[in-house]
């Protein structure tokens, strides 16, 4: 048994550098590894060479010749994302992201974020970032559980029934879905219908795969709520910081295995 309750005998000492730069919301850990093989991070005036470089601190570590700060305390905020956006900092097809669109929309104040889960191209709604690497890993985690809802707008016939059998989840070209909370919205007729979707797990495009599933086509989709944050009245490319208050409170019920 290590003598050291802390450290196995066969593993250095401390966090690997990603790890700890996530933590201080520098970037997420694949970001930082693709930022430790461009050069841009350095320790002690000379670049980082891998990133299973463990470290019991960030000292002596900078960003793009910038030395980092221990970890700001943490903060949240919403962004009403619009389409035609990538969800990452950056693309090699060379298309817009959302950082783009922070820069001017960001309050002049704010440390530098991250996003929590994705919204693809064509989605919009409600993007919550953070500069906490922590906070957005556990939120990110499907077995943390917490809802994310989302109004699509789909052409195709369906009926509450069919919605309401996604209750028991389904599985579609060998991939499980877990359980789906769907309704048509009250006034939806015709062919164009307007359909509310809560999910828990958030794999990559749930609400549109399981909608197509239904034969439907969506032809716009926007989530309005992550776990208790709501877009409500957000406008369109704006961001607002998430009360500390209701952050606190957001973090005692993940804590509390409640979301």
């Amino acid at each position: 048994m290590p003598t050291n309750p802390k450290q196995a005998d066969d593993r250095p000492e401390g966090d690997r550098i990603a790890k700890l730069l996530a933590r201080a919301g520098v970037a997420s850990r694949r970001e930082i590894e693709r930022m430790i093989a461009d050069g841009r991070i350095t320790l002690h005036g000379k670049p980082v060479e891998t990133p299973a470089t463990f470290l019991t601190s960030l000292r002596g570590v900078s960003v793009d010749g910038k030395a980092v700060a221990g970890p700001e305390p943490t903060q949240l905020f919403a962004f009403h994302k619009p389409t035609g956006l990538i969800t990452a900092e950056r693309d090699p097809a060379g298309r817009a992201t959302i950082y783009s669109a922070l820069v001017n929309a960001m309050p002049k104040d704010s440390p530098r974020v991250m996003p929590i889960g994705r919204l693809d191209l064509n989605t919009e709604g409600l993007l919550l970032l953070t500069n906490d690497g922590g906070l957005k890993r556990q939120m990110e985690l499907p077995s943390t559980g917490i809802p994310r809802t989302y109004r699509a707008r789909a052409f195709g016939d369906v009926s509450q029934e069919q919605l309401e059998a996604l209750a028991d989840g389904v599985e579609i070209d060998g991939v499980r879905y877990g359980s789906i909370d769907a309704n048509l919205e009250h006034g939806s007729s015709g062919k164009n219908n307007w359909i509310e979707v809560t999910i828990t797990e958030g794999k990559n495009r749930e609400v549109r795969r399981v909608l197509e599933y239904l034969d439907l086509k969506v032809n716009r989709l926007i989530r309005t709520a992550y776990g208790p944050f709501q877009l409500g009245d957000l406008p369109r490319g704006q961001v607002a910081r998430i009360r500390k208050g209701d952050l606190d409170r957001f973090r005692s019920t993940l804590k509390q295995g409640r979301k």
